[in-house]
């Protein structure tokens, strides 16, 4: 899978409310009411990205959730993320 010029990655994220291109990767923090929402995004995340087997960096801090997704094999950005980067969107309803 070839990896996405940075003209590309900017025009996508054009699309992708919330994520941002930083430090190779692109990312999106979230912020939940409670952390009990933010443990069940992150679960719900977890288990489309099981089934998709592509798998986004996770951090929880406290209410605050960032997902980062890179292409690991590929060496940089691919459109498996980009499609990820909308699928998470669309699962945490933001």
């Amino acid at each position: 899978m070839p990896v996405l010029t940075d003209d590309q990655v900017d025009a996508a994220l054009a699309d992708l409310p919330g994520w941002e291109r930083a430090d190779g990767v692109i990312r999106r923090s979230i912020k939940f009411p409670t952390f009990l929402d933010g443990i069940d995004a992150v679960r719900r995340v977890a288990e489309h990205a099981e089934a998709e087997d592509h798998h986004p960096d996770i951090d929880i801090r406290w209410r605050t959730v960032t997902f980062a997704l890179v292409t690991h094999s590929a060496g940089g950005i691919t459109d498996k993320d980009v499609t990820m980067a909308g699928d998470i969107n669309r699962i945490v309803g933001q």
